[in-house]
This record gives C-alpha cells, structure tokens and sequence, in this order.
C-alpha cells in the first residue's frame, strides 16, 4: 500500500459541492461552490476533472476515495457517495468515509469552550455534535429539535460556539451570553484532507458494496431544565 497516497476528497452533504485533492493530507487542489440551488449533481464531476488537471494528476494516480459520510441533505449525501463508490469500482481503490460534522467543527479555532457543530434541517430541527476545544467528541452526532434548553448545560460551563448553518436558527432561541453563533461556515473538502490521509493509513476503508451515508431521522427534544 503506497504510503504517499493521493486521495481525492469529496463533500456534498450540504449546499456546497466541494473537491479537492490532497497527498499525504496535504491539499494540492480544492475546487468548491456554495449554492442554495444544489447544483451538486451537474457540478460534481466537473470539479474532479479540474481539481485533478488543477493537480497535474489523473484518475489512475488516485490511491483511494473519501465521501464526507453525513449528516446532511439527503439528495447531496447520496450524489457524493454514488460518484466515490463508481470511483471506487472502476478504479479499484478503496473508499474512506469522513464525519461532516467533525470536519466542519475543525474550521473553528478555540483555546476553550464548546464547538458545536450544526446543520440546518428543516423547521426548528438541526443535525448536531458537540467537541471540545481539542475537537474530541463531547456528545455524538443527533438530530435536535432546537428550545430554549438547548446545549444550556455548555453554556453554563463557559463559551459555547455554534458553527454551520444551523447557527441563525440556534440564534433565535439561545439567549444565554456564552452562546457564539457563526452561521457562515460550511462543511468543505479542505477539512477532509488529513482525516482521510489518516484513515487510510489505519486501513479504515468502508465496505464499497453495502456502505450508505449517515442519514438521521429521529429528532430528539432537549428535556427541559427543572
């Protein structure tokens, strides 16, 4: 198994349809845009081939596929995880499965406190995981109906940071004054670079055949503080 292993990343559990190609966890190419239209479907192999030519690399020079695995949109979890998987066959590489909210927890840079990381679904509904400042999961990845309640026992610890776009939402109802909200970020292949490198080298392919993204569908109602 080559350890310089070149792996392209692919990301489209949300708005943004994101690739980029990396060696050794060092990126060498990123291609992404950020539509609410999801363009994902006419934008994705698009992108491979420029990110590729982008890296002076074709497809042969790929060593394995990583899909950003969920949660997210459904219809975007399943275009990326169809191209990694044809990839994967018709290259006969293996696939690697990164966590989308991890990966969007790591875009924001602390010294302490709380990241949560949170994806807009629809009404007052997000998909959540909770990190500390050294990114270790604190509460695994959940689908949350958003209350007054939410997250407040972080935030009586101290700083609290929800990130992603699930943020403007979170904002509307958390009114303790240790909650940040930056709805601005977005989950992106940049992040997946070193995760995916790293998994590969621990042999963490998923199963090409039977592998399906992380859909959540049961949304869970903080309990209410006494």
């Amino acid at each position: 198994m080559a350890t310089m292993a070149v792996i392209l990343n692919l990301e489209t559990a949300t708005t943004n349809c994101s690739v980029s190609v990396a060696r050794e966890g060092g990126m060498l190419a990123c291609k992404e845009h950020n539509s609410a239209s999801y363009s994902h479907s006419e934008q994705l192999h698009v992108f491979i081939k420029e990110v590729l030519e982008g890296a002076s690399l074709s497809l042969n020079d790929l060593d394995a596929i990583a899909v950003s695995k969920g949660p997210g949109s459904y219809t975007g979890l399943r275009i990326g995880v169809s191209a990694a998987k044809g990839l994967c066959y018709a290259l006969d590489i293996p696939l690697l499965a990164t966590p989308t909210l991890y990966c969007l927890a790591l875009q924001k840079k602390v010294e302490t406190g709380i990241i949560i990381p949170v994806l807009d679904a629809r009404r007052m509904e997000v998909y959540a995981g909770v990190f500390d400042a050294t990114y270790k999961e604190v509460q695994s990845t959940r689908a949350v109906i958003i209350n007054e309640d939410s997250f407040l026992e972080y935030a009586k610890q101290g700083k609290v940071y929800l990130v992603g776009s699930g943020a403007a939402k979170c904002s509307e109802v958390l009114t303790h004054p240790n909650f940040n909200f930056d709805p601005s970020l977005i989950p992106s292949s940049k992040n997946m670079c070193q995760i995916s490198y790293d998994k590969y080298k621990a042999n963490a392919f998923e199963d090409v055949a039977y592998f399906e993204p992380y859909y959540l569908k049961d949304f869970i109602l903080p309990q209410r503080k006494k």
